[in-house]
């Protein structure tokens, strides 16, 4: 197929890039920089199918136009702003970028006839109640300007679908982490740990640090996410990808560092939007895509810091 990856030099968006190359398809990357980065993608973009990088917006509907003249078959839609801070101290740039990119997306996407995966996120998401997990009907809550701006989105995505038939998914990894993951700002908690323990420096912990997450190895989830793509069984779905296990930050911490004294607590930064339990059940995933995860959390921890180890340059 012919493939369009927006984002696709972020941290996911390469992963996603690297298994549509491996899986023969030809892919055009647009990316605005202003989070991925070109490193990200350098030896794929010397790979024969891999056809054009475009520096761009999806805020620009103009450039947007231009771009979708490449008769796409797909459009795998992850470009986004990230960072639930960033989103409390700027919520215009989150919403411009999520909601009103993702708009022009899919206007270009209804015009071509193409389907469109939409990355959303687990943020979107109410703390989980119990050791069930979170399906995808559990309750949302935009405890954040980021969230809101997601779920803003993925309403506009499942509109096509209802009003244009559009083909179109909605997808909620949960948190994502591996190599290539940026080890500053708030998102890549396992990264950033794993890059403090081995400058010998401090794990520091927002709050008390009870509060779980369910992480998901990058590559499971670029693996679920291009499935997502391939398959008429998830169009008009919102459909998570996780572990199907969640863990304290402090037993995160516990986990990567090498002293007990090495991990601090320090004051949250946005109590407000944190969420207390995140646990995915991703047995809808593993009913429509036959997918499910194959790298542990030891394993992956491990495969991330190998890859920093071996990569400083790309941290």
């Amino acid at each position: 197929m012919r493939v369009l990856v927006t984002g696709g030099a972020g941290f996911i968006g390469r992963w996603v890039t690297k298994r549509l190359l491996e899986d023969g398809h030809k892919v055009w990357i647009i990316d605005d920089l202003s989070n991925g980065r070109i490193e990200n993608i350098t030896e794929l973009m010397k790979k024969a199918n891999f056809k054009e990088f475009v520096k761009g917006d999806v805020k620009d509907s103009k450039l947007l136009s231009h771009v979708f003249k490449n008769n796409f078959d797909i459009c795998y839609h992850l470009a986004a702003s990230i960072n639930v801070q960033d989103s409390i101290d700027d919520p215009d740039t989150t919403f411009q970028n999520d909601t009103i990119g993702t708009f022009n997306v899919l206007e270009e996407c209804r015009k071509s006839g193409i389907k469109i995966v939409f990355m959303s996120t687990c943020m979107v998401y109410d703390r989980a109640y119990d050791d069930a997990g979170i399906t995808e009907l559990h309750p949302t809550k935009p405890a954040s300007p980021y969230a809101g701006s997601k779920i803003a989105a993925e309403n506009m995505v499942l509109s096509y679908w209802h009003t244009y038939k559009l083909p179109a998914v909605v997808i909620r990894p949960f948190n994502t982490y591996g190599p290539f993951q940026k080890t500053g700002g708030e998102g890549g908690v396992v990264a950033i740990f794993i890059k403090r323990n081995l400058e010998g420096q401090t794990l520091n912990i927002y709050g008390d640090g009870t509060q779980t997450r369910d992480l998901l190895y990058v590559e499971d989830c670029a693996d679920f996410v291009a499935k997502a793509g391939y398959s008429d069984k998830v169009n008009g779905e919102i459909v998570n990808a996780g572990l199907g296990r969640d863990i304290s930050i402090n037993n995160l911490a516990r986990l990567i560092a090498d002293s007990e004294s090495q991990i601090k607590h320090v004051p949250h930064i946005h109590p407000q939007s944190e969420i207390r339990k995140l646990l995915c059940d991703y047995s809808k995933a593993k009913k429509l895509l036959g997918w499910e995860p194959k790298v542990s959390l030891e394993e992956g921890i491990k495969k991330t810091e190998d890859w920093i180890k071996t990569n400083p340059n790309l941290v």
